[in-house]
């Protein structure tokens, strides 16, 4: 139990930190450079957060689903090869359509920054192989210390380049893409254990097309208020103040997110071990916190949510009690979306969250396209609606995953051993 708080201590602290950094690098940069030079590098970071979204969450959890359930390494060294080669094919793809955009993307001509995207690519694959590997020989300390390590390399160079008086943004687009290095601190992260002889059934690309496409509109959903909002007919200040709100509410699921390395191995015990009950009381446990989770945020929304928002991005960015009441209640509810997708991936069932996602998003799309509502108050309407609706068909998904696993006798049929946490 002492190990296990370790743990847990250490990936929230790793989350908080690495965190923070994220938000030194981008605003040491934007300093640097102004904010007509650092948009390159805006373009760039806002991509590096979608990548993590679809490639290296995705790949982290498939891998500690994996060898969880098989005790070895064995179907992951198997599957690499072909993965791969797609993680290039697709980093190649990236990197074309990032050239002929350039203008558009970047306002530059040359190959620098579409080089810089497929390399964000390739990392955050890379960074998906290596916490999956960590996490999966629960590691936990070493997955922290590359939170906190990766991005504490981009803020360590970014100072460089400022002492240094470095104008380029090209060299800070380079500086991104470097925090990626770390996974050089734990090499034995990328060497896999041996092959056997056991053919798996599951596919791999499967499961993490419907996690990659799942994740993407999560990510989508958690971020791109400010874009709809702006598409929408909302003035730039409006667009700012809810820019501001989304990135307070999130601060909360963005500490959890690191946290959550530990419950894919115990949900994937679980299911291996086809505990159906105890599956039933976390599926009713996390319904039962979602509520309670969204009655506080209500409560901080409206009392604490408009004044918060002011202090902390200043007294000209507003938010009425209602829009922070609704940004803080989706936030709310995000966090009980990303434990029902560990446990759907645990239960097998990755397009399942490609699919709540999907309906979800297009549900909410046809509110903001038909409600009377002013662009603002709509645009939290329909984060609220998007995140609502992901976790009621997440929570189907889920119930119809667990209704297939045989009833749990003698504490279950697998020998997996449960995780040592």
């Amino acid at each position: 139990m002492r190990l296990r708080g370790r743990d847990t201590s250490a990936l929230a602290v790793g989350s908080v930190v690495s965190g923070l950094l994220a938000y030194v690098f981008f605003a040491a940069t934007t300093r640097a450079l102004g904010p007509e030079a650092a948009a390159p590098v805006s373009v760039l970071w806002t991509y590096w957060s979608f990548s993590a979204a679809a490639l290296t969450f995705p790949a982290q959890h498939w891998i500690a689903r994996t060898v969880t359930l098989h005790q070895d390494e064995s179907d992951v060294r198997s599957a690499l090869p072909r993965l791969s080669r797609l993680l290039l094919l697709v980093a190649l793809v990236v990197g074309l359509l990032s050239w002929l955009a350039r203008d558009e993307l970047f306002h530059r001509d040359g190959l620098a920054f579409p080089a810089l995207m497929a390399g964000v690519t390739l990392g955050s694959g890379v960074m998906g192989l290596a916490r999956g590997t960590l996490t999966g020989r629960r590691r936990f300390g070493s997955v922290a210390a590359a939170y906190v390590a990766e991005n504490t390399v981009r803020c360590l160079s970014v100072g460089l380049l400022v002492l240094g008086g470095v104008k380029d943004p090209v060299a800070y687009g380079v500086v991104l893409l470097g925090g990626n290095l770390v996974v050089l601190m734990w090499p034995s992260s990328l060497r896999l254990g041996p092959s056997t002889d056991r053919v798996s059934s599951e596919s791999a690309l499967r499961f993490l097309s419907g996690a990659s496409g799942g994740q993407l509109l999560r990510q989508a959903v958690l971020t791109g208020g400010p874009v709809v909002l702006a598409l929408g007919g909302g003035t730039a200040v409006e667009v700012t103040a809810l820019f501001a709100g989304l990135a307070l509410f999130r601060a909360p699921y963005t500490i959890f997110l690191g946290l959550v390395s530990q419950l894919t191995g115990l949900f994937t015990t679980l299911v291996a071990q086809d505990r159906r009950v105890t599956l039933l009381h976390a599926h009713r446990a996390i319904v039962s916190a979602v509520i309670a989770g969204a009655v506080m945020a209500a409560a901080v929304g409206v009392v604490a949510g408009p004044g918060s928002v002011r202090m902390i991005f200043g007294p000209e960015v507003r938010l009425e009690p209602e829009q922070t009441t609704l940004l803080a209640v989706g936030s709310a509810v995000a966090l009980g979306n990303l434990v029902l997708t560990l446990l759907l991936l645990a239960l097998d069932r990755s397009t399942g969250v490609a699919r709540a996602w999907l309906v979800s998003c297009l549900g909410a799309g046809v509110f903001f396209a038909v409600a009377d509502l002013a662009p603002l108050d709509r645009t939290c309407w329909t984060f609220l609606l998007a995140q609502a609706g992901a976790f009621v068909i997440l929570l189907v998904e889920e119930s119809r995953g667990r209704s297939r696993l045989p009833l749990e006798a003698h504490g279950g049929r697998s020998t997996v051993a449960p995780p040592t946490l």
